[in-house]
């Protein structure tokens, strides 16, 4: 047997020929070609055919296992054209008569030789569950059947399919050549000698597969999940492959293709622990595939991470209590700009599906963690160091408990008093995501605490105290200190949520009008509980705004829990009542300013080790941190205690585990460095 890879470009009356027994193997999913797709490939072949009467047209390639002279050949890549091209040549034959209609159905089936031994069989063997339904209907050419039968009645989306790309094609070329067969055929001539595949054929599965992952490396239209399941089911023997690409393809169901690739995604996050530098099937590869078998990434993993994806998304957790509390944090994680939570989240719901307890501890502290770092928007590389802290943990301690939780998805007391801080802040300059994540949020928190989905087609925050005050109006003599104004108005305690669109003219009416026709509307009322305490309000004046500011900030720390013990404000030489962080390598510290020294925070976390040029290059930090751990003022990488340094780079130093400017290393909540911060 030649070990030779080979390519050439067939003509289609080539392609479908005695060269060619197509055989789909069973681990390939099944056709998913939509009628969109159809009529776009129709639609390109028409124009093509009308306008270019001598080139050729290029359908594409397909890869096959198929030893070299022997015509068995099974499809590795290339089964959803092969099998739309059937279907469009059986409409065409449907439309011709006499010996034009049986020369064009050779294409179909293979008429067969008993002179040579040849057998009549179809041309395309699809997988089982659609074989004889595609012969019957598509190779016969029994179309009109076919199209009489109730799409509900068929039990697989292939089939489903399969019959309405079949009425696609029939009602273009209808359209295209009213079923006229002196029009029809010059059309199905230019079909099977102008329209041209390229075959690469290997003669052994694992240099297809090869191939296969090659050639899609090279822009062909495939997920990384058709690559990795060549992969997978081509490692599984024979005997079980049938069964293992049903469990695959019945995972890809339950989540849809999309959702299949995300769980994915997460899978990879999950191993990794860390933000993807490559693609999605190299590291794949890299950190799953070396180490699990195929059977093992099944059932082991990807059934229960499908499973976990599936609930999470759907918001769809089911036992015999805490399900409703559970699905409600689901809702709003899932209103998260980001998907960076899910992979902790599949993790833990697959380890711990039977504790119903636990999973509603730990989705709680999940959606409070989430929300942190949204709302203080954290970049995807701060978020993905803190979340790899927590899958870090959830390896190192897979048998922890409600008695023995994890701690990592705890908020430290810095981000606490951080997130309380922005909170309180100007919350409506928040670009609108965070804005209306705080705002609804905030308003399910003042609700009864039903988990209502307050996902309105028409969303708008308004301010109670315009924005801008008209100098005769009752705002100016209210709030007659625009520098106390300008500190209020964009406060949380001055917005409220709306579903209407915004109209400038109402915005400046006084309180009471506004109140009453702008926030209620025509019937009166009003959605949100959270608007609905403004109109109850008598006056809006600074110590309403006030009162109704702490009531609010209260409401956010008694349901977030976020209690703090404040660092107090000292005599400093810079604004020490900014918090810094560093989150590199591992490392995830938080600490201020005071005087001449930085002071790290209890609870901060340290890299876990240091670089192997640490001790040369600065042998007093490093000599300074082994004694920290050694004194016990860090224990498992984590600060005890409020710890003062006498300067930043030191202390930047000794939590990354390298040598570091901490006048750079060190940045606020919003991303400026302490560098940047005294310039201002």
């Amino acid at each position: 047997m030649s070990n030779r890879i080979t390519g050439k470009e067939y003509a289609l009356k080539d392609i479908f020929s005695q060269q060619f027994d197509y055989h789909i193997p069973p681990y390939q999913r099944p056709y998913a070609w939509t009628e969109e797709e159809c009529e776009t490939l129709f639609d390109d072949l028409y124009d093509f055919f009308l306008t270019e009467k001598t080139d050729n047209y290029f359908l594409g390639s397909i890869v096959l296992k198929k030893e070299e002279d022997k015509p068995w050949a099974d499809v590795i890549d290339g089964q959803q054209r092969l099998t739309t091209l059937t279907i469009l040549i059986s409409a065409i034959a449907s439309c011709l008569t006499g010996t034009t209609r049986v020369t064009c159905e050779k294409y179909l089936r293979e008429p067969g030789d008993p002179l040579i031994g040849l057998k009549p069989e179809p041309r395309l063997h699809l997988r089982e569950k659609e074989r004889s339904f595609f012969e019957i209907y598509i190779q016969n050419v029994d179309l009109d059947t076919l199209i009489a039968l109730d799409p509900e009645t068929l039990e697989t989306e292939a089939k489903r399919h399969i019959r309405a790309n079949c009425e696609v094609f029939l009602k273009r070329i209808n359209a295209k050549f009213n079923n006229d067969e002196t029009k029809v055929q010059p059309f199905c001539t230019f079909l099977l000698t102008r329209c041209f595949l390229v075959s690469v054929s290997a003669p052994s599965q694992q240099s297809a597969f090869r191939v296969f992952s090659v050639m899609n490396n090279r822009g062909l239209d495939l997920l990384p999940i058709d690559i990795i399941k060549a992969d997978v089911i081509g490692e599984i023997s024979a005997d079980d492959q049938q069964s293992y690409t049903e469990k695959w393809e019945d995972l890809e169901v339950q989540t849809t293709r999309d959702g299949f690739n995300e769980v994915f995604t997460h899978t990879r996050m999950i191993f990794a622990k860390a933000k993807p530098k490559k693609n999605l099937l190299d590291e794949f590869r890299e950190y799953v595939l070396t180490k699990l078998k195929p059977q093992e990434l099944i059932d082991d993993y990807l059934t229960p991470y499908a499973e976990a994806y599936s609930i999470m998304k759907n918001r769809k957790y089911v036992a015999a209590k805490n399900a409703e509390e559970v699905n409600g944090y689901l809702l709003w994680l899932n209103k998260i700009d980001n998907s960076d939570w899910m992979p902790s989240a599949i993790r833990f719901f697959a380890e711990h599906s039977n504790n119903p307890d636990y999973i509603l501890w730990f989705i709680k502290k999940l959606e409070r963690l989430a929300s942190y770092l949204h709302i203080t928007a954290k970049d995807v590389n701060r978020r993905i160091e803190r979340y790899a802290l927590l899958l870090e943990e959830m390896e190192k301690n897979p048998d922890s408990s409600l008695e023995d939780p994890l701690t990592s998805i705890d908020l430290t007391n810095s981000e606490k008093e951080e997130f309380v801080k922005v909170l309180g802040g100007d919350v409506y300059r928040m670009t609108s995501k965070r804005r209306n994540y705080v705002i609804l949020r905030l308003n399910a928190f003042v609700s009864d605490g039903t988990p209502i989905d307050y996902s309105p087609a028409l969303l708008t925050i308004e301010h109670v105290l315009p924005q801008t005050v008209d100098p005769k109006s009752q705002w100016a003599t209210v709030w007659s200190d625009t520098i106390k104004r300008e500190d209020w108005v964009h406060k949380i305690a001055n917005l409220v949520p709306l579903t209407r669109p915004k109209n400038s003219e109402a915005q400046n009416f006084d309180f009471d009008k506004k109140k009453n026709v702008y926030f209620t509307g025509k019937k009166g009322t009003t959605a949100y509980p959270l608007t609905t305490q403004v109109v109850h309000e008598i006056t809006w004046d600074e110590q309403t705004v006030i009162k109704r500011q702490q009531t609010l900030i209260k409401i956010f720390a008694d349901e977030w829990d976020l209690k703090y013990i404040s660092q107090g404000t000292v005599d400093l030489t810079d604004d020490g009542s900014i918090i810094y962080h560093v989150s590199l390598r591992g490392a995830n510290a938080s600490g201020y300013a005071s005087n001449d020294h930085f002071i790290v925070l209890k609870g901060s976390r340290i890299a876990a080790d240091t670089v192997s040029s640490f001790a040369q290059y600065y042998p007093n930090a490093f000599d300074l941190r082994n004694k920290l751990i050694s004194d016990g003022v860090i224990v498992d990488n984590l600060f005890t205690v409020d710890y003062n340094f006498d300067s930043l780079s030191l202390a930047a130093s000794i939590v990354i585990g390298r040598t570091a400017n901490g006048y750079r290393e060190w940045k606020d909540g919003s991303g400026l460095s302490y560098s940047e911060n005294r310039k201002r």
